[in-house]
């Protein structure tokens, strides 16, 4: 584990946010890997109860995930510096396209980039996916597959609200927690 600057965190989150397209999908397994798998500085267990966290808050995944990045590692500081971070590089991209947005409208080349991109960026939510998914069955697989096939069939089948979906899981989470602890504690008895 290296040690890190608040200064080290904002250029690593601040680099991760304006190279990477796609949104917050597309990020996680980028800060995930930096900071979880390559650098070790948050477990990734820790890791992926931030992405979960971070995906039930209003908001921008990724800025969200940042600003807890930050929390967990700098306390408040560490949030502002990880909000500025994350935030900048749209900024700056955004006022760029904003100088030029005529011309890239129509131009034939920036259309095909841009539809290229949204192949890849596909692909590297697919490997997110499929990632996080291994992450998230490691402890409790049963219990992991289980929730993950419902919140998926609630959400493609039947067209119930996300965010009713995110609250059901939560719920469910919890309660398969405290069952969980009681049966731990009825064994160690």
């Amino acid at each position: 584990m290296e040690d890190l600057t608040l200064w080290k965190l904002f250029t690593t989150i601040f680099k991760i946010n304006i190279v990477t397209f796609g949104g917050g999908y597309t990020i996680v397994p980028v800060l995930r890997e930096e900071l979880s798998i390559k650098r070790e500085i948050i477990p990734d267990e820790e890791m992926l109860n931030m992405v979960a966290l971070s995906q039930s808050l209003p908001g921008a995944m990724a800025i969200n995930l940042s600003i807890l990045i930050g929390i967990r590692l700098f306390k408040e500081k560490g949030a502002f510096v990880c909000a500025l971070a994350s935030s900048l590089p749209s900024l700056i991209i955004i006022t760029i396209i904003s100088f030029f947005y005529a011309a890239f409208q129509e131009n034939f080349f920036v259309n095909a980039i841009l539809t290229g991109m949204s192949g890849v960026i596909s692909a590297v939510l697919f490997l997110s996916v499929i990632d996080l998914a291994k992450a998230a069955l490691k402890n409790y697989k049963l219990f992991s597959a289980f929730m993950m096939i419902l919140a998926f069939s609630l959400a493609f089948f039947f067209n119930i609200s996300t965010a009713l979906i995110i609250l059901f899981c939560g719920f469910m989470g919890l309660a398969f927690s405290y069952i969980f602890k009681l049966n731990k504690m009825d064994d160690a008895q």
